[in-house]
């Protein structure tokens, strides 16, 4: 791999894939939305002609859960469309093509660890979308891989999140509120975007394609993920957990999202950190 196209280069999964592979020697296209909106597609096609990569890869998404139920229409665009017509580029090109998913994909009612054979079944917009792009890609092009992730984070602004991540979000709360008070029946794999971007050139070079998952090992509720930033950055704001339904949510999202990453060790992978390694390293620096 010599070139690799980044869509989405600019988002704090994005961004930390750029410089990785530039840190590798690897040339990166990385359009900005003002150069190329993904939902343009005559535009996407020229670009991807004109750049000939070896690997196209697509952090691009509308990911703002809330947003999704009242944009539906925007949605589909950006996260079944683009993606379904940049998998039958890149299979007629003969291009690598890495698109990353979500654990939304899954209800949560399964309260054990996902795996990727079992069945999608999503409980909003933003999780039907993405499940729904996951199935128009592989109808396009069986050499695809399609990455699913789980509450990323990462040192790049998140845009949806109004700049921060979880980790950033709670260190700036408990400098501003006497107490917080964080859920604790919502279970995640928190995953940093620099392990993730640490993997992928291993991924790409095992040449998988299908469905994986790509997670941090281990998992916890939002409250223990909190109480470890703390204890690791030597905070001393009261936390306390609560159910979720203190914080009454506009969209549905699933209390049980932990994904198992099965397809990558079953090609002998090394995997990824556990998230509390994961959490000290990010911290570090």
């Amino acid at each position: 791999m010599k070139k690799a196209l980044i869509f989405g280069a600019q988002g704090q999964l994005g961004s930390d894939i750029k410089e990785h592979f530039q840190s590798l020697g690897i040339e990166t296209v990385t359009p900005t939305r003002e150069e190329l909106e993904i939902t343009a597609l005559k535009q996407v096609k020229t670009y991807i002609c004109n750049h000939k990569p070896d690997v196209v890869i697509n952090c691009a998404a509308y990911h703002h859960v809330d947003l999704c139920e009242s944009n539906p229409e925007t949605a589909t665009q950006i996260n079944v469309t683009a993606p379904k017509f940049i998998a039958r580029m890149c299979n007629y090109l003969n291009i690598k093509f890495i698109h990353f998913s979500t654990d939304y994909v899954f209800d949560g009612a399964k309260n054990s660890p996902y795996t990727e054979q079992d069945t999608p079944n999503p409980l909003n917009v933003y999780g039907k979308t993405k499940w729904q792009g996951e199935q128009q890609i592989l109808i396009e092009n069986q050499s695809a891989l399609i990455l699913r992730v789980s509450a990323i984070y990462g040192k790049y602004p998140c845009r949806a999140k109004n700049g921060l991540n979880f980790v950033q979000l709670m260190l700036k709360l408990s400098k501003e509120k006497p107490f917080l008070q964080v859920v604790g029946d919502e279970i995640v794999s928190p995953t940093a975007t620099a392990d993730i971007a640490q993997i992928l050139p291993r991924i790409i070079k095992e040449d998988l394609h299908g469905i994986a998952h790509l997670t941090s090992e281990g998992s916890c509720s939002w409250y223990e993920f909190a109480k470890t930033i703390f204890e690791l950055t030597n905070t001393t704001t009261p936390i306390e957990k609560v159910d979720s339904t203190v914080f009454p949510a506009k969209t549905p999202r699933p209390k049980y999202s932990v994904l198992e990453n099965t397809a990558i060790k079953n090609r002998g992978m090394v995997g990824m950190p556990h998230w509390k390694d994961a959490l000290t390293n990010y911290l570090k620096n």
